[in-house]
């Protein structure tokens, strides 16, 4: 049955952020309390959101590129239920003061219950509006403790192939890898995401954590995170290190710049309906007011 959910409708289950332990912090009791539905929902959105109406539940969650699973975008909704996701914890290393493996109540230990709807557009060569909910990626960052030698954050996604049947195959260099540079990761627009539409993060959608990186194509925000090691150096990328004709390590949303395959002026609104056709593609995914300036002096057409 086709969900369409209203923010009225999950207001309740958006005020926890996917662990039900999380309601047991500090905090939880003034977004618990009995105030209106209003003003629950302007204290949970981040004001980071866009105000452009969401894809609906069933789209988010039917329509996905997650190749762990296969390779058609309906095949993670149809494969990705026996992943296991909890337990689940997160091996942080690196250039931290404290590393150590983290279990998700330990991560999410602290994290306010406050401005964590966040409404963002996600881009591949098609759009959706997702109301994620999460947390800045800074807040893990900061917890942990960042070395001043660190430059760049790396992520792994969990490694399965019993659970994973793309893994099975040898469509990429597996696990899966990705990373950002140090000042990209503290960027308030940069969340982990553990939920979404008021619900735990679908398993297709990259449960139980994953990154999401708005401003840039939707290959950087790497799903089922299960490592984080901060470094000096640039790390392993695994479609720049696949294609790098094709795919470079900055990979952000640049009409300008065209994939060797195809043109990357235009995308495609999934929910605008049959005859919508394509819309031209926002710099930055109209995040630029807010990136920009982080790579002020860079030619992005180099640094693609």
């Amino acid at each position: 049955m086709t969900r369409d959910p209203k923010w009225s409708d999950v207001t309740p289950k958006s005020l926890w952020l996917s662990r039900r332990s999380l309601m047991a912090s500090a905090g939880a009791g003034l977004l618990a309390s009995t105030l209106p539905a209003t003003a629950k929902i302007a204290a949970a959105k981040s004001p980071l959101s866009t105000d452009a109406a969401p894809n609906t539940y069933e789209e988010i969650t039917t329509y996905n590129n997650y190749y762990e699973f296969g390779t058609d975008k309906s095949d993670p909704a149809a494969y990705a239920k026996g992943l296991t996701t909890d337990p689940w914890s997160v091996e942080i290393g690196g250039l931290v003061d404290r590393p150590g493996a983290y279990g998700l109540d330990d991560i999410l230990k602290g994290v306010s219950l406050e401005e964590r709807i966040y409404r963002f557009r996600c881009v591949e060569a098609w759009s959706m509006v997702i109301p994620w909910i999460g947390f800045p990626l800074a807040s893990l960052l900061d917890k942990v403790g960042v070395q001043s030698g660190a430059k760049y954050v790396a992520f792994q996604t969990v490694m399965r192939p019993e659970e994973m049947p793309g893994q099975r195959s040898r469509l990429l260099d597996w696990p899966y890898r990705e990373g950002l540079r140090l000042d990209e990761a503290m960027h308030p627009l940069t969340i982990l995401a553990t939920g979404l539409y008021g619900e735990e993060l679908p398993k297709q959608n990259g449960a139980p954590i994953r990154l999401v990186v708005p401003w840039k194509y939707g290959f950087k925000s790497i799903k089922s995170i299960v490592k984080i090691t901060l470094t000096d150096s640039e790390p392993y990328a695994t479609w720049k290190n696949m294609a790098a004709r094709e795919y470079g390590f900055y990979a952000n949303v640049n009409p300008e710049v065209d994939h060797p395959r195809w043109s990357q002026a235009s995308e495609r609104r999934i929910g605008a309906g049959l005859f919508a056709g394509r819309v031209p593609t926002e710099k930055f995914n109209g995040y630029g007011d807010q990136v920009a300036g982080l790579y002020a002096g860079m030619d992005l057409s180099k640094n693609y």
